[in-house]
């Protein structure tokens, strides 16, 4: 018998054992990808399940504050002093708080952050980028106590030296200051976004004659604008979030004005102010806490949402 027919039975003969440890390997492959997507299926799980206890717990601690306060009074009062005797349980005073801190710090962080994203991703050489950025994430590392006391004992200090009779407790300061918080979350997904947008698109316009800046703005921004959107909607949710700052370099006056020049209290800050206290649990002053965090987590799915409907206009695929 010639040597390849032997060659060939013995391969035939050896096959089986070798399928058998083939299925074997794939057999424990498969486990191993079961497990890890069973991991992640619970981490997705718990998020969610987080997400819909924190629901539950505002939603029944706040039916209570609603049973003795009406709905109407609550959207409608332009006094909230749920403290007094005198009691009066108006949101808008905190609500207007909380909007005119989150406009200041989002008008300082968005046009900054957009061009230092713009800088990062289209000018910087990789090895400025690569030192910026860790400094960056350090800069959204500083405690939020720490943050406040800048706000309070240099920011509002130097404003005053430009505006004499700007209070020591005040919104722009605070605003400012949240601002600067929040430029490391909108530069870093915006420089991501930048990124994604593809080369040829890049080549395509420097083809045209159009320059770095002018393919920076006209080509590559328009591109990346539900990532932009995405990170803007970021900054949004953390600046109306914000606690320490606005508790501390803000005041905690509820107080209904659109001057960012005067002090208020804010959502976060009342918070802050009541879970200091002596309030009984139960009570409605400790109740209204929950309808204020109520309308702060409305007010945090209302902006996602519409960031969503704008990614979702405007996104691009390439």
């Amino acid at each position: 018998m010639s040597e390849p027919i032997v060659a060939l039975q013995e391969g035939i003969r050896a096959s089986p054992p070798i399928m058998a440890e083939a299925s074997v390997r794939h057999r424990a492959h498969r486990r191993h990808e079961l497990l890890i997507e069973s991991g992640l299926f619970l981490a997705a799980l718990m998020s969610v399940a987080a997400m819909i206890a924190i629901l539950t717990v505002l939603f029944s601690e706040s039916l209570g504050f609603f049973k003795a306060v009406s709905l109407t009074d609550f959207l409608t009062d332009t006094l909230w002093t749920p403290l007094f005797d005198d009691a009066h349980y108006g949101i808008l005073p905190l609500l207007a708080g909380t909007v005119v801190t989150s406009l200041v710090g989002l008008f300082v962080a968005i046009p900054m952050g957009t061009v230092a994203a713009i800088y990062l991703s289209e000018f910087a050489s990789s090895r400025l980028r690569e030192i910026i950025k860790p400094a960056l994430e350090l800069l959204g590392a500083v405690p939020t106590v720490v943050y406040g006391y800048f706000a309070l004992l240099v920011v509002t200090p130097a404003l005053q030296k430009l505006w004499p009779n700007l209070p020591g407790f005040n919104m722009l300061g605070p605003g400012i200051v949240i601002g600067i918080m929040i430029l490391p979350f909108v530069i870093s997904l915006s420089e991501d976004a930048m990124r994604a947008v593809p080369m040829v698109l890049r080549e395509g316009s420097y083809a045209t004659g159009a320059t770095r800046l002018q393919t920076a703005w006209r080509v590559v921004v328009p591109a990346a604008t539900s990532g932009l959107v995405a990170a803007y909607v970021l900054g949004v949710s953390r600046a109306v979030g914000e606690t320490m700052v606005v508790a501390i370099a803000a005041g905690q006056n509820p107080n209904l004005t659109w001057n960012p020049m005067e002090p208020a209290a804010t959502i976060t800050a009342y918070i802050v102010q009541v879970a200091l206290g002596d309030l009984p649990h139960g009570s409605i002053g400790y109740q209204s806490i929950f309808a204020a965090g109520l309308v702060l987590a409305v007010m945090t799915f209302a902006f996602n949402l519409l960031g969503h409907v704008i990614r979702k206009r405007f996104r691009e695929v390439y």
